[in-house]
């Protein structure tokens, strides 16, 4: 049962600060993403890529559970990243009758690639702000990631322990 130290209230106002501080943060790592020399990679492509880094040999349907999506869509998107040379299919060792899906040593660049460039715009904003705001925001960064992972959301729980801008895809 979540425990709240502060009136209800001050919570709403945390919550839409956290929202208005995420649509900020979402303009600046696309800033990050627009800068990859290997060209942009779209939300949903960015995130099935992230949920194959994190589950190496998942099947068609894991990947659909975990995107919140349709199967055929998934499919679909399966064959736009195999063409891109991102994701590779193969047969599974367990059943003939399904296909597991691997990042490409492409895919796996593309990821190092746009954590860096996202990184980069990340440390821009950091230096424009009080160290001491920097730490506190680190802090509470790390208390909200550790909240977070208590809560039964696919991804969220899902999440390395390390600081990734590709989080927040």
């Amino acid at each position: 049962m979540p425990r709240f130290t502060s009136p209800p209230r001050r919570h709403e106002q945390v919550a839409a600060d956290v929202c208005a501080a995420a649509e900020l943060l979402e303009v600046v790592l696309g800033r990050g993403q627009e800068t990859v020399p290997s060209g942009p990679v779209s939300p949903s492509q960015l995130r099935a890529l992230l949920v194959l880094e994190r589950r190496d040999g998942t099947n068609l349907r894991t990947l659909s559970d975990a995107l919140h999506s349709r199967s055929s869509s998934v499919s679909r998107l399966c064959d736009r990243l195999e063409a891109m040379g991102l994701v590779t299919r193969e047969p599974s060792a367990t059943s003939r009758r399904e296909v597991e899906l691997r990042l490409s040593r492409q895919g796996h660049a593309v990821l190092a690639e746009l954590r860096g460039a996202r990184a980069r715009e990340v440390l821009a904003v950091l230096a424009h702000m009080d160290p001491a705001a920097v730490g506190a925001l680190s802090e509470g960064l790390i208390a909200f990631r550790e909240a977070a992972r208590k809560v039964e959301s696919p991804g969220v729980a899902d999440a390395p322990d390390g600081p990734s801008a590709a989080e927040s895809a």
